[in-house]
């Protein structure tokens, strides 16, 4: 399956400021010796995703920078509106692209890994009726979310900030157990960062 890969950056990322952080943008948090950007961008690339989309909107020239020469960037004006804008763009940007599918992340989840693109590339391909596959991690369910190019027309006409969810109650969805392969643990303070590197430990807040 020929599947391109979003990367969705372009939040303000309020609670992290909330934390205490002193940091331009949060997909540019340090973690590991690298950015959460930069980790986002490794999993979909070493995943086989191909292009890799870098959505950027909040401090977006900074977030920018982090993309390499093979990814390309493209501006959310309407980023303020939530993810569904981010997708929009996106999705738009690779409508003459000769993709099949596209593979949906977050820049603030560092610890999914290229495995988990693989997968659900790989198990997206065996059904090819069902529209949407998504990463399930000890039976729930998480990101990467998978989108065939059947339904990116509804996925361009969302809203809000629920993203490519609002569209799993109407299509069949594909589970696929990325289990043991990350963690969907995203980044929304500082104490969520250092929780990173502890798997029992809880996000913050809601």
């Amino acid at each position: 399956m020929r599947a391109a890969a979003l990367i969705l950056a372009a939040g303000a990322g309020s609670r992290l400021a909330a934390s205490g952080a002193d940091v331009v943008a949060k997909p540019l948090l340090e973690w590991h010796g690298t950015t959460l950007v930069d980790a986002a961008l490794t999993a979909a690339r070493e995943g086989g995703c191909a292009p890799v989309v870098l959505v950027v909107g909040h401090r977006g020239d900074a977030v920018a920078r982090r993309a390499g020469p093979d990814v390309r960037v493209v501006e959310a004006p309407d980023w303020a509106d939530g993810i569904s804008a981010s997708l929009r763009a996106g999705l738009t940007a690779l409508a003459a692209d000769p993709v099949d599918a596209v593979c949906v992340g977050l820049a603030d989840q560092p610890r999914i890994g290229a495995e988990a693109y693989g997968l659900l590339r790989e198990v997206a391909d065996l059904v090819p009726d069902a529209p949407i596959a998504v990463a399930v991690y000890g039976g729930v369910r998480g990101n990467p979310v998978l989108l065939r190019r059947a339904v990116w027309a509804e996925a361009c006409a969302l809203t809000g900030d629920a993203g490519a969810r609002q569209l799993m109650g109407e299509h069949t969805v594909v589970e696929v157990d990325c289990t043991g392969t990350g963690h969907p643990a995203d980044v929304d303070t500082l104490g969520d960062l250092q929780a990173l590197d502890d798997p029992d430990a809880a996000p913050e807040g809601p």
